[in-house]
């Protein structure tokens, strides 16, 4: 299988099992427990149909939108996740460089495999920092800081990883950051050696803005939920979280809302916006999609903050579904990172390449010329 056979999510799915040591694939692609929600996330859309229109003369379409004060050419925009030097040797650098081109948003983690410093002296495309807050406040305040000074766009600060999620792929595996050396590693790498030969031969893996700090992930080995569990702050409030804004000071969203009174929080403590997401049903097993959840939240804040939908998204259809409903944009992971794992750059780009083609026939097909004519009206659910 090639990249140029790739057509969707599940080719590049297929093509990045294929290439990559089982824990790290499953990493991606598993969720917690059951991964109920995990499945639910995509699933979601098909209990929703469009209602086209035609005869619109939609031989230009405009499908820009404004995301945290910045100028998306596409309503979609790449989610910060972590560990993508794991995945393809050129990680958060193929992902951006690959964002760079289709003027779009991307995300940069807290356990990026690549540092803040070099994402904002080479990308000049908008850039999100998302943050997670950890026990050592030392720790957070340099990468606020260190944002500011790279001249990263936005902030996004993640409240769903109070604790680790029950992964149990991850257990079953044994997967680790960063990947643990023995017998069945070792083997595991000798069926992948493309992977290997560029894992082994390029720069040394790190969490580039956590390494001078804590050896945890980057010089030992430990779990994302071992990680989440002793790193992070479990008693981080509403509090924290608006004095995170005011340290930050500039556009500011919330990342992992999915309730309205937290929707309404997140407006009294001065949000520009709030991504409403399960973490890719990688935490709270059983709770509901982001796109069942979102008509709620944006009747209740949606004239007051930005509401992006983030996580399920696979296909063009599912991004105009959600922006009918009310959302400004929608953002995802594994919707690129089956890609990076694929192909590097190329597969971030191909990935792009065809959610903008599905993203502008699909507009064409539903008679809309810009996203602002897309709503309620055009959609029926079953």
């Amino acid at each position: 299988m090639r990249l140029q056979d790739c057509y969707n999510s599940g080719d590049f799915r297929e093509l990045a099992r294929r290439r990559m040591p089982g824990p790290i694939f499953h990493y991606i692609d598993g969720g917690a427990d059951d991964e109920v929600t995990c499945r639910r996330n995509t699933a979601a859309f098909e209990r929703c149909d469009l209602v086209p229109n035609v005869l619109a003369g939609v031989e230009h379409i405009d499908m820009s939108t404004t995301v945290l004060g910045q100028r998306l050419e596409m309503p979609f925009f790449l989610s910060p996740t972590a560990l993508q030097r794991l995945f393809h040797h050129d990680g958060e650098r193929a992902v951006t460089r690959a964002a760079e081109k289709f003027g779009t948003l991307c995300g940069i983690s807290s356990l990026g495999t690549v540092s803040i410093e070099e994402i904002g002296a080479t990308i000049r495309s908008p850039k999100l920092f998302q943050l997670y807050v950890h026990k050592d406040k030392g720790l957070t305040r340099n990468m606020i800081e260190r944002c500011k000074a790279a001249g990263f766009d936005a902030l996004a600060l993640t409240v769903d990883t109070i604790v680790g999620g029950n992964r149990e792929r991850d257990l079953r595996t044994g997967f680790t950051s960063p990947m643990r050396l023995n017998l069945r590693s070792l083997l595991d790498f000798a069926t992948h050696p493309r992977w290997a030969f560029n894992y082994f031969t390029h720069e040394r893996f790190e969490l580039s803005q956590l390494k001078d700090y804590v050896q945890e992930g980057t010089h030992v080995a430990v779990s994302v939920a071992e990680y989440f569990n002793t790193m992070l702050d479990q008693s981080m409030d509403w509090q924290a979280a608006e004095e995170v804004r005011k340290d930050w000071g500039g556009p500011f969203a919330l990342k992992g809302v999915m309730s309205v009174a937290d929707a309404r929080r997140a407006v009294d403590i001065g949000a520009t916006a709030i991504m409403v997401s399960n973490h890719g049903g990688r935490q709270l097993d059983g709770s509901r999609a982001p796109f069942d959840q979102l008509a709620e939240i944006v009747d209740a804040v949606g004239d007051r903050i930005e509401v992006i939908c983030d996580g399920g998204i696979r296909r063009g259809s599912h991004v105009l579904k959600a922006l009918s409903v009310g959302a400004r944009a929608c953002s995802g992971g594994r919707a690129y990172l089956y890609a990076l794992a694929a192909a590097g750059q190329p597969g971030v780009e191909r990935a792009l390449t065809l959610l903008r083609e599905e993203i502008e026939r699909d507009m064409k097909l539903m008679g809309c010329r810009s996203l602002a004519e897309l709503g309620r009206h055009n959609l029926r659910f079953r």
